[in-house]
C-alpha cells in the first residue's frame, strides 16, 4: 500500500460519522487552538440537490476559552466519483477528487487565499490541511478524521 489510499467515490467514502480533531495555528502570533467534535456526512433531509451535507459540531478552544462550534457544507456529486463542495448557502468552495488518495484545492476569499490538501490514509482515516494566507491572516488548520463505529 502506498502513502495515500485511493477513493473511487468520495461521497460513498465520506458518508457516515467521523470524530474530528483540528489544530488551528496562527503563524503570525503563535496562538494555537483546538476543535474536538463530530462530523456527520448524510443526505439532506429535504433531498434537495442530492449529495451529502457535512455537519460539523463540537467545541473550539482558543486562548483558553472553549465555545461550541459548528458548520455545514454541501458535497454535490461531481464527475467520475468526485465532489463539488459548497458552503451552506450554496456558494462554491472547492472541488474534491480523492481518486489518487490526495487532492489539493484552492479557494480565494477576499484578499486571502485558502489552500487545502486532503489525504486519505485508509478506509477510516483522512486529513485536511488548510493553509490561509493574506494581508490579515497567516493560519494553518490541520484536521484529522477517524471514522466512528
Amino acid at each position: 500500500m502506498g502513502e495515500f489510499w485511493p477513493v473511487p467515490d468520495v461521497l460513498a467514502y465520506l458518508s457516515g460519522r467521523w470524530r474530528a480533531e483540528r489544530v488551528v495555528r496562527d503563524l503570525a502570533s503563535g496562538d494555537e487552538g483546538r476543535f474536538l467534535g463530530t462530523v456527520v456526512f448524510a443526505p439532506p433531509e429535504d433531498g434537495d440537490g442530492g449529495g451529502l451535507l457535512q455537519r460539523e459540531s463540537g467545541d473550539f478552544t482558543w486562548r483558553g476559552v472553549t465555545r461550541p462550534a459548528e458548520r455545514t457544507l454541501r458535497f454535490l456529486p461531481g464527475p467520475d466519483g468526485t465532489a463539488d463542495v459548497r458552503f451552506a448557502d450554496g456558494q462554491p468552495f472547492h472541488d474534491l477528487d480523492l481518486r489518487s488518495g490526495r487532492h489539493v484545492a484552492h479557494h480565494p476569499c477576499s484578499a486571502d487565499l485558502y489552500r487545502g490538501e486532503f489525504t486519505v490514509r485508509d478506509a477510516g482515516r483522512w486529513r485536511a490541511v488548510w493553509r490561509v494566507r493574506g494581508p490579515a491572516k497567516d493560519l494553518e488548520l490541520v484536521t484529522d478524521h477517524v471514522r466512528e463505529a
